[in-house]
C-alpha cells in the first residue's frame, strides 16, 4: 500500500523524468482511474504541454504543468495523483519494458514514457484545470507531516477526542501518515494505538513527533516502510512473532477499522 514514503518516491521519478519534457500523448488505456475528466479531455488538455517541478501534499501527488516559454501559472493545468491501495509511477524510457497489464494511464514522453499503473484503481488520476481547483481539491487536506513543529502537531491532537491512531491517519488532521506508519511510529513511543489523545502528555506528543521524524527520514530515503527485522513492520505480518525491543509476542486487532499491531509489554494501554 502506498504511504508517504512512496508518493515521495513517485514525485522524484515525475521529477527526474517529466520536468521540462514535452508530453507528445496521452494513453488512456482504462478510463476507470479517471475521476474528473474524460480521456479526450485530459488528452486535448496535457498534449504539448511541459511538466513543471511536481510536489506532494501528503499521498497526494500535483504534477503542474507549462508551456514552453514560461513557468507555471496560476490558469495552468495540473495533473494530480493519488495511489490508493495499490497504485504507482514507473518510468519506461522508449526501448524500456512491454506495457504492464495494470499500466492505466501512460504518458507518453519525448524521450520516454510515465506509466499510471494500479491494480484495484480505488482512487486515481484527476485533472485540475486551474491552480484554484488544485487548492480546492486538496482544501479540506490537513498539513503535511513533513512541514509539521512539535508544538503544531501537538496543538492538532490537543483539541480531539479520539484514540491516537485513527487521530493520526485522519488525512484532515494530518497529511500522509498511513497504517503501516503509524503503527511503526507509536511502538517506538511506547504509546497503545488505542489510548486517548487527551491522555496524551507534553513528553508524549514530543518523543512521538522525534519517532515520527526519525521513521519519516528513513523511509522517504528508500522509498517505502523498511521491513527490517528491527522494525515493527518487518514483523508484522505473522502472528505472533515476537517484539523486536522485547521479544513478547505482538498483538494484532483493529483499530479504527484497520488493521493494527502492537506490542503489548511495550505498549501498555
Amino acid at each position: 500500500m502506498p504511504e508517504l514514503p512512496d508518493v515521495e518516491g513517485f514525485r522524484r521519478v515525475l521529477a527526474d523524468h517529466g520536468v521540462g519534457v514535452r508530453i507528445d500523448d496521452v494513453d488512456v488505456a482504462d478510463a476507470g482511474v479517471l475521476r474528473n475528466v474524460d480521456a479526450e479531455e485530459l488528452r486535448r488538455s496535457l498534449s504539448g504541454r511541459y511538466f513543471d517541478e511536481p510536489r506532494r501534499h501528503g499521498k497526494w501527488l500535483v504534477g503542474p504543468t507549462r508551456l514552453a516559454r514560461s513557468g507555471h501559472q496560476p490558469d495552468d493545468p495540473s495533473l494530480v495523483f493519488h495511489f490508493g491501495m495499490t497504485g504507482g509511477l514507473v518510468w519506461a524510457d522508449r526501448d524500456g519494458a512491454e506495457r504492464h497489464r495494470h499500466d492505466r494511464i501512460v504518458l507518453v514522453l519525448s524521450n520516454g514514457e510515465l506509466r499510471y499503473r494500479d491494480m484495484r484503481k480505488l482512487q486515481g488520476v484527476r485533472l485540475s484545470r486551474t491552480d484554484t481547483d488544485v487548492g480546492e481539491l486538496l482544501g479540506n487536506t490537513g498539513p503535511d507531516v513533513f512541514d509539521l513543529t512539535p508544538a503544531e502537531l501537538g496543538a492538532r491532537l490537543a483539541g480531539l477526542r479520539r484514540q491516537v491512531k485513527p487521530a493520526l491517519m485522519d488525512q484532515e488532521v494530518v497529511a500522509g501518515l498511513g497504517n503501516l506508519l503509524v503503527d511503526e511510529i507509536l511502538w517506538r513511543s511506547h504509546l497503545h494505538p488505542a489510548r486517548p489523545t487527551t491522555d496524551l502528555s507534553r513528553a508524549d506528543r514530543d518523543r512521538m513527533y522525534r519517532r515520527m521524524r526519525t521513521v519519516l527520514r528513513t523511509s522517504v530515503a528508500v522509498g517505502h516502510v523498511p521491513g527490517r527485522s528491527s522494525w515493527l513492520t518487518g514483523n508484522r505480518e505473522k502472528e505472533g512473532a515476537p517484539c523486536p525491543h522485547c521479544g513478547t509476542p505482538l498483538r494484532h486487532s483493529r483499530i479504527g477499522g484497520r488493521t493494527t499491531v502492537w506490542c503489548p509489554h511495550c505498549q501498555e494501554r
